[in-house]
Parts: C-alpha cells; sequence; structure tokens
C-alpha cells in the first residue's frame, strides 16, 4: 500500500511537473525595485563607487516547454560618483531601459527557479550632473542618448511573487573627462503578474 501510494505521489507531481514546463502560457506584470551603478574604465585612473538608484514598469513573459521569453519595459535611475584626484563627481540618469530575455524555468506547485540572457537597449529620458570643486566645469560625464547592455540573471518564484538579480554589463562606452568607461549593474526586483493566460 505503501508503494502505491508513494507511486501515486511521484506520479502526480511528474504530471504538474511537466505540465508546468508544457502548456503555453502567458503573464503580463509590474515590477520594481533598486539597482547599483558603477562605471568601469581599463584606461583611467578614476575611482569610481557604487551608487543607488531605482527601477520600475512593466514585464511580461511567454512560456512553453521549460522555456520562455521576456521582454520588459521600465524606467530606471543611475546614480554614479567618480573621484578623480581627490574630488567628487555625481551624475543621475533617468532611462527608459528595454530587456529582451531568453531563459529557461525549473519547479512546480508556485515554486521554481528562473535563469536568463539577454541584450538591452536603454534609452535616456534626463541627466543632472554635479561637478566637484577641483574637476571644474571642463570635465563632464557624457552619458549617450541610446546604450546598450547584455544581461545575466537568475529569479525565485514564490507563488505570484517574482525575485530577480540581474547584472547589466554595459556594452556601449560613455565618455568622462578624456576617458571611456561602461556602465555596469546589479539590480535587485520584485515582480507580480496583474493578468495570466
Amino acid at each position: 500500500m505503501k508503494k502505491l501510494i508513494l507511486t501515486l505521489t511521484i506520479f502526480a507531481a511528474a504530471i504538474t511537473f511537466s505540465k508546468a514546463q508544457v502548456i503555453p502560457s502567458f503573464q503580463l506584470g509590474i515590477k520594481g525595485g533598486v539597482n547599483f551603478s558603477k562605471l568601469s574604465s581599463s584606461t583611467s585612473t578614476f575611482d569610481a563607487s557604487n551608487r543607488a538608484g531605482y527601477l520600475g514598469g512593466l514585464w511580461a513573459r511567454v512560456g512553453a516547454l521549460g522555456f520562455n521569453f521576456q521582454p520588459e519595459l521600465y524606467v530606471t535611475g543611475k546614480n554614479v560618483e567618480v573621484t578623480d584626484n581627490g574630488s567628487s563627481y555625481k551624475a543621475k540618469f533617468t532611462s527608459l531601459d528595454v530587456p529582451l530575455l531568453f531563459g529557461g524555468k525549473v519547479g512546480a506547485f508556485g515554486f521554481g527557479g528562473r535563469f536568463y540572457t539577454g541584450p538591452l537597449v536603454s534609452f535616456k529620458l534626463s541627466d543632472s550632473q554635479s561637478l566637484g570643486d577641483a574637476l571644474g566645469n571642463a570635465t563632464s560625464f557624457k552619458f549617450k542618448n541610446q546604450n546598450y547592455a547584455w544581461v545575466f540573471g537568475a529569479g525565485v518564484d514564490i507563488r505570484n511573487i517574482s525575485l530577480d538579480l540581474r547584472y547589466e554589463a554595459g556594452l556601449s562606452k560613455q565618455t568622462f573627462g578624456n576617458s571611456d568607461a561602461k556602465v555596469n549593474l546589479f539590480n535587485l526586483s520584485l515582480a507580480v503578474p496583474i493578468f495570466k493566460l
């Protein structure tokens, strides 16, 4: 009897697991979170510190056979701080980010893990810059109107809540004074679906 109950339990779990992975699904939701931006440069002598920012917007997910495509649209506030020759320089940028992510999911019964990667294009909406006294107006951080990055991430789904941790590797070179730099980000976000099919 115990073997029969165990067999039926495993069979039911396998059906539920395969159903969750095979049947096509669609979700649309909202998300919000924080990011930590940092400049990286292989040619410059400046020091860059991690600075906190924010993100908020929409996401969609289309999935089948354990794989999914997840386009997103959200507003991001990015902050950078640079120290050069003892002077501090801060800049803030607001952008509209559009990642196109491809990945997979494992799990069942409302719990699961996700992993994904894909390109991101970022459109600058506004910027605000403040210069340290020693740098003067001759040095500025020129954040391009359109930028590209590559995203690597993983997430955990617990019922209707998704928690994501991502790394955005900047591909576009930005200009800081006479140096080229790239903006890299870590972001942590919380997402909930508002529509499921």
